[in-house]
């Protein structure tokens, strides 16, 4: 009785996400029960050549809506930056709750060798996270903490 009540609870904490998929590529999927992070795949008529330091937007065909009070964040695939040192430029990248447009993904080459993109190729991962948004109240002073302005490097480097 305890693993029914535990995957009820599991699907119905689980946000729903209305898709349009566009492309002709399968929609993101977890790749198992406790990933965080959804395989995005290329959609595209053609080869896509990465030369060294250049950077493209590559199409997914995908469009969704999120829910309010969710992004849904576009971070490198681990595998494709050790490998062949491809990542996501703007790392991570936002969707915004509102945005209805198709999801691309900026990739860059960081090798010294080409890259080449085919349909369908896992490109990036897509998180969804909730998040909040803030409001700035003016004051004249911040209270003081034990790290104060320390910053880049402050605590050194081990």
């Amino acid at each position: 009785m305890a693993i029914i009540r535990y995957f009820c609870i599991y699907f119905d904490s689980m946000v729903q996400i209305k898709v349009v998929n566009s492309g002709h590529q399968e929609l993101p999927a977890y790749a198992t029960s406790q990933s965080a992070g959804m395989d995005l795949r290329a959609n595209l008529d053609e080869q896509v050549v990465l030369k060294p330091l250049e950077r493209k937007l590559i199409k997914t065909g995908l469009h969704i809506a999120l829910p309010e009070g969710y992004e849904a964040q576009i971070r490198p695939r681990s595998g494709l930056a050790l490998k062949h040192g491809i990542t996501v430029l703007n790392s991570p990248g936002t969707i915004d709750a509102d945005y209805r447009g198709e999801i691309m993904v900026l990739l860059v080459n960081l090798s010294r060798e080409d890259f080449v993109i085919n349909d369908g190729e896992r490109i990036a991962q897509m998180i969804i996270s909730k998040h909040e948004q803030g409001t700035f109240t003016i004051v004249d002073e911040l209270e003081d903490t034990e790290r104060g302005t320390g910053g880049y490097g402050h605590t050194g480097v081990i």
